[in-house]
């Protein structure tokens, strides 16, 4: 399915030409991808940085164009009370000269009025190098809820500004599958896929979610409703972090192949006018 691609937080430190590369072997046409190694690496890849090696950059452009991969969305764009997103337009211009379709932004900035402000800024530079830019819903952020994350999509008031929609947030959060098909389709940029229990297992939220997703359909998500309910051309990463699986030894590969499977069946079901 060419909707569907590998996050960069599935892959755990991989460099980003072997992701690339592995998103192909899977079927994938896409893959997520920030500009510096994540700090969880339990395989001992060794590190990267696309914003400080021209040539990975060239090589990533290389093994993209001849497997047929590209980013769908830039990682990285944190807003953080002590930072300015304008200061970011050098990592926007790497992210441009990737082919990056969409840049992601979350929040750790407590101040809605701020983050709103922030994203309308992310938006902009978005814009001038004609990428989507969306806000992610996270639960305990300012962008904690459906709600909070759609009235920061209104105060941007962009039309490359869309909301990125991860089925475990949006679900933990408290919305439901009827809060998605109410929403306007123009304002749902992108889209995450990987399964969780309703209730958390880990008191920490963000533990969980940074380590220890599950295969849709191994939780209590419900996740043909959530897909159902996506704009048809709505790119989806299989944002599926098994860190328990990647300590044991089980390669990327092993551990993403039942996700693609699985993210592939529940495409698979959709009305024929929904799996374009």
């Amino acid at each position: 399915m060419s909707r569907l691609g590998i996050e960069l937080l599935s892959v755990f430190g991989m460099n980003p030409v072997e992701h690339a590369e592995l998103a192909a072997d899977l079927g994938c046409a896409f893959i997520s991808t920030g500009l510096t190694q994540l700090p969880f690496n339990p395989h001992g890849y060794a590190s990267w940085s696309l914003r400080d090696d021209p040539a990975l950059r060239r090589r990533l452009l290389a093994v993209m164009r001849d497997r047929g991969v590209s980013i769908s969305l830039g990682e990285g764009f944190t807003i953080r009370p002590d930072a300015e997103m304008a200061d970011r337009a050098v990592d926007m211009d790497i992210m441009a000269e990737l082919g990056a379709a969409c840049v992601g932004a979350s929040t750790m900035d407590p101040d809605a009025s701020r983050t709103a402000d922030q994203c309308a800024v992310l938006a902009e530079l978005a814009a001038a190098r004609g990428m989507i830019a969306t806000i992610e819903l996270v639960p305990a952020s300012s962008a904690g809820t459906l709600a909070a994350a759609v009235a920061i999509v209104r105060h941007v008031n962009k039309p490359n500004f869309r909301l990125l929609l991860d089925p475990m947030h949006v679900f933990r959060s408290g919305a439901t599958v009827a809060a998605l098909e109410a929403l306007d389709p123009r304002d749902i940029g992108y889209a995450q896929l990987c399964d969780v229990p309703l209730q958390p297992r880990d008191p920490d939220y963000m533990r969980e979610a940074m380590f220890g997703r599950l295969v849709p359909g191994q939780g209590d998500l419900p996740l043909a409703g959530f897909v159902a309910a996506l704009p048809p051309d709505t790119p989806i990463g299989l944002e599926v972090p098994m860190l328990a699986l990647a300590e044991a030894g089980i390669a990327p590969r092993q551990r993403l192949q039942p996700a693609v499977d699985a993210a592939r069946a529940l495409l698979y079901a959709l009305p024929a006018n929904q799996k374009t």
